[in-house]
């Protein structure tokens, strides 16, 4: 188990071994989400949505507003 330690400042150091095994560089933001059972989950957001743009290919024809919501019935 690796252990790291809280300054003055509430500042604290990830340890080499967990950045590598997570890719962590500088300027990732690590997001802190309390559990209910007092845990507390850490998760570096590595990438943006904006990098999925184009991944998937586009319609044969264009696709309407109404046919796009989920909640309309098909029939």
């Amino acid at each position: 188990m690796t252990t790291s330690s809280i300054d003055a400042y509430g500042r604290t150091t990830v340890p080499a071994e967990v950045r590598s095994a997570v890719g962590i560089k500088p300027g990732v933001k690590l997001h802190w989400h309390l559990m209910p059972d007092g845990s507390v989950l850490v998760r570096a957001k590595t990438s943006s949505i904006l990098e999925l743009a184009g991944s998937l290919p586009a319609p044969d024809k264009p696709v309407s507003i109404k046919d796009m919501n989920p909640w309309r019935r098909r029939r």
